[in-house]
């Protein structure tokens, strides 16, 4: 008898006792088989957000409810500038008050703030408590849920309080993503692009001819860029879990764009827009130091331009940039140091003269 076909693709994270699945398909939000392995336990508490809310919690708890006695349900304001102490607070006032035990499980159910905030708490409570991804946004199906960061931002810095705690599975239902808005949607395809130049340029060229595929969303293009995405991924958080070098590759464009996020306010650019950006500017900064040419350059910041994204950063000032750079969680003894593309499909992380970096920003952003 020939076995059944899995409803959904999966990517393994090698983390020994700590690993676990990527489970990437359509449709996975309200399949009770989804949720097969996961532990059982009296409760289950959904975090999501108010734009997620409506669209999706009553499917997830209707295949969870097996699983436990109650499910119970917190919905945080939407966006990055709700990232903080207050909402990180209003989840553990929900377990505390409803006398939650240290086998509850957390579902993240959202973009990566959801991920990042429910993560944190889900660490923290009573020293740590079990958590399930659920990623609703391209973004965070690509990137955020993946690898066990979690953090919230402080006003001088993003995602500068935090730790590193493992889910027990990432859910990517790419159904979620049909009701992403554009600009979501575009935001997401920074992460994407991210992987080519550090790692793959066979899929940087995938994405070139299939962008128009992925800002339609077609679900065997999106299938293939989450699945490719969370393979790279995987490899390089099971060299190094807790970014102690290998990993940090992973935040190209990231130094740039985080200042640019915290300069501006958080959420005034979405995340994946300042990556976009910041990626532009660390890619110029290669090529001074002499590590790519202009064609190099001009190729990726097409290519971003194509996917909706920003390639022009906003006129904050040499000063703030550096000012916000300086406090990156990269940065060593008050030294910036950035992702760079050493060779395309090839990233380098290494610190660059101040100077340098002001022609850098003095060139990438300015006004028209």
């Amino acid at each position: 008898m020939q076995a059944p076909i899995s409803p959904f693709r999966t990517v393994s994270i090698a983390l020994a006792e700590r690993s676990y699945a990527i489970r990437i398909g359509s449709g996975l939000l309200g399949r009770v088989d989804t949720w097969a392995g996961l532990p059982k336990a009296t409760t289950a508490v959904v975090v999501t957000n108010t734009t997620v809310q409506p669209l999706y919690a009553a499917q997830l708890k209707t295949a969870i409810a097996g699983r436990f006695s109650r499910v119970l349900e917190l919905a945080l304001p939407d966006g990055e500038a709700h990232k903080d102490w207050a909402n990180l607070q209003s989840i553990f006032d929900l377990l505390l008050a409803q006398g939650c035990d240290r086998k509850t499980l957390l579902f993240a159910l959202g973009g990566g703030v959801v991920g990042d905030i429910a993560g944190f708490a889900a660490a923290c409570y009573m020293r740590g408590v079990p958590f399930v991804q659920v990623p609703t946004t391209l973004l965070a199906q690509v990137d955020s849920s993946v690898g066990g960061k979690t953090a919230i931002n402080h006003p001088l810095g993003k995602n500068m309080v935090g730790a590193f705690y493992q889910p027990l599975m990432v859910v990517a239902d790419l159904d979620t993503l049909q009701t992403l808005p554009p600009r979501e949607m575009s935001a997401g395809l920074a992460e994407i692009i991210k992987y080519g130049p550090i790692v793959d340029m066979v899929f940087f060229d995938w994405i070139e001819a299939n962008l128009p595929a992925l800002l339609a969303r077609q679900p065997e293009a999106l299938a293939y860029a989450v699945q490719r995405s969370c393979e790279i991924k995987a490899h390089v958080v099971g060299q190094d879990e807790r970014e102690s070098g290998l990993r940090a590759i992973l935040n190209f464009g990231h130094t740039f764009g985080h200042a640019i996020e915290a300069g501006l306010g958080f959420g005034v650019w979405l995340h994946g827009e300042a990556v976009g950006c910041g990626m532009v500017m660390a890619a110029e900064l290669s090529r001074r130091l002499g590590l790519v040419d202009a064609t190099f350059v001009a190729r990726l910041k097409q290519l971003i331009s194509r996917a909706g994204l920003p390639v022009v950063g906003p006129l904050l000032g040499a000063d703030e940039y550096l000012h916000h750079m300086r406090v990156d969680k990269k940065a060593e003894g008050g030294e910036m140091r950035f992702v760079l593309i050493n060779a395309p499909g090839q990233a380098v992380m290494r610190s660059a003269p101040d100077a340098l970096v002001r022609e850098v920003i003095d060139v990438c952003c300015h006004a028209g």
